[in-house]
């Protein structure tokens, strides 16, 4: 089916009402005879930042993109199209006349906070702080979405090309009528970003009601997240720093809001508090972790199914990935050595498939925070505050001694190195890997690195070899987006 960035905005506009009628009272939208959705008071602007369709994206099209992983013939064989396209770094990912679903998910999530963003202020029954803090949140989420997207479809920021780069259209109305669409440089798109959150943070919460909803926490963990992507560390650390504080001050909250980190040496071992099962086959091995609602370590949930990994064995984790864990480490239990419902396993010493989560979290985490403040100091010389967040999630992921067992006297690099291998021990086969290959790829540290996937055969021997090229740093819009917007510039 051909759709343009019109013919989403139109069905946002369904979604939309969907979405609220699930997550709002009756009285909340009313939808007029021509299809109209319909927002009065403050408070319907305020329910319909609960609606469930913000939390849910399709960003696990990075997962197959990230150079931690490997393939197997007969699984990969049978993969969708799409799966294959993205593991062989292929130019083409989508077929002619089919829209990205990456793109289409997070294009009517914009409409939808775009509409809010325009509306809110004029609507009815509220202070104005009220409005502001609606109007803050709404805006948040707005540069969460043009983040994700700069990061698929515009170059890596380069300060010295960001000017000139392609980046994406910026959309500010919520119009179905609108059919024009060019693509700002990727400079613009990051200083629209950086304005969105800078102008917003400061009518934003600390505590926040529940995880679907962004509150100050998230918005400056997203900010110092935008400036470490851009390469400007001493910027980001401030927001970094001051994320850190608020998240202090939002442990005592309610269950829904309580932020901490889980223990795995607790949480997932034999008997352990997540009913963790070695042994088993299905889905999952365990069945005792929280839901998304209420997982302490997500500060703002956003979340794509996993289908590369838990249901599905395409994938699995490079046996050289697996080498970067030490034996202790329990985020390895999130691992498991068979393809899916399989009873014998994979041909191939430490290739493991994701058992879980059942969903990638792409939203801002805990996790995630430590590890940012780590790279900022490591990249700022701060050795002692890079290794003590190190520590601080290390400690929580396997025994103690493993956990404080961080190489002395590593060089300023060798540091930066033991974050970067950090983060992917953390979001193995969870779609992160992707994004930081890219903003390494214009780092002078890094940029010489090169990346490849590697596809084997039944028995385990080597049978294909796919190199990244540069240009594939970048995805290519779809071809139903180029045919609907002549004269649009796709990515080479």
């Amino acid at each position: 089916m051909k759709m343009s960035f019109l013919n989403i905005y139109k069905t946002s506009l369904c979604m939309l009402a969907v979405s609220c009628v699930v997550a709002c009272s009756k009285s909340f939208l009313d939808i007029k005879p021509k299809g109209k959705v319909i927002a009065e008071t403050t408070a319907d602007y305020d329910l319909m930042l609960n609606a469930g369709g913000f939390v849910t994206n399709n960003l696990d099209v990075s997962v197959p993109l990230g150079d931690e992983i490997i393939a197997f013939d007969n699984y990969f064989s049978s993969a969708l199209a799409r799966s294959q396209r993205l593991f062989r770094y292929d130019d083409v990912i989508y077929d002619e006349g089919i829209f990205a679903f990456e793109m289409s998910s997070l294009m009517t999530q914009l409409y939808s906070y775009n509409k809010i963003i325009n509306e809110v202020m004029s609507s009815t029954a509220g202070t104005e702080a009220e409005k502001k803090a609606i109007m803050a949140e709404a805006r948040a989420n707005r540069a969460w979405i043009y983040f994700s997207l700069i990061n698929l479809y515009g170059k890596p920021y380069n300060a010295a090309t960001a000017a000139t780069d392609p980046g994406y259209p910026i959309v500010t109305k919520a119009d179905v009528a609108e059919t024009k669409f060019t693509r700002a440089p990727v400079q613009e798109v990051y200083d629209f970003i950086i304005r969105d959150l800078t102008e917003s943070i400061p009518d934003l919460p600390v505590t926040i009601r529940t995880r679907v909803r962004m509150g100050k926490t998230a918005a400056e963990l997203l900010l110092g997240k935008v400036y470490v992507f851009m390469g400007k560390f001493d910027t980001a650390k401030p927001w970094l720093e001051s994320a850190l504080t608020d998240l202090a001050s939002t442990g005592t909250g309610t269950a829904l809001t309580n932020m901490a980190l889980y223990d795995l040496n607790v949480t997932m071992v034999s008997g352990g508090t997540w009913g963790w099962n070695p042994t088993t086959t299905a889905t999952t091995s365990f069945n005792g972790m929280p839901t998304q609602a209420n997982y302490t370590e997500y500060i703002v949930s956003r979340q794509a199914s996993n289908m590369w990994s838990a249901t599905s064995s395409e994938y699995t984790l490079s046996p050289q990935t697996t080498q970067l864990f030490t034996s202790s480490d329990k985020r390895l239990n999130f691992f498991t050595t068979k393809p899916y419902l399989v009873t014998t396993s994979y041909p191939m010493t430490g290739a493991l498939r994701r058992n879980g989560h059942s969903s990638i979290q792409n939203g801002m985490t805990i996790p995630e925070l430590y590890l940012l403040r780590a790279e900022v100091a490591a990249r700022l010389g701060d050795t002692t505050t890079a290794i003590n967040s190190l520590k601080t999630l290390r400690v929580k992921r396997m025994n103690a001694t493993d956990a404080n067992a961080i190489p002395v006297g590593l060089t300023q690099l060798q540091l930066i190195q033991f974050v970067l291998n950090e983060r992917i021990r953390e979001f193995a086969v969870q779609g992160y890997r992707w994004f930081d290959m890219r903003r390494l790829s214009v780092d002078p540290l890094f940029s010489s690195a090169t990346y490849t996937h590697r596809l084997y055969n039944t028995s385990g021997v080597l049978s294909s070899t796919f190199t990244l090229r540069p240009e594939r740093f970048t995805l290519q819009l779809p071809q139903a987006v180029i045919a609907q917007n002549p004269g649009m510039e796709n990515n080479p």
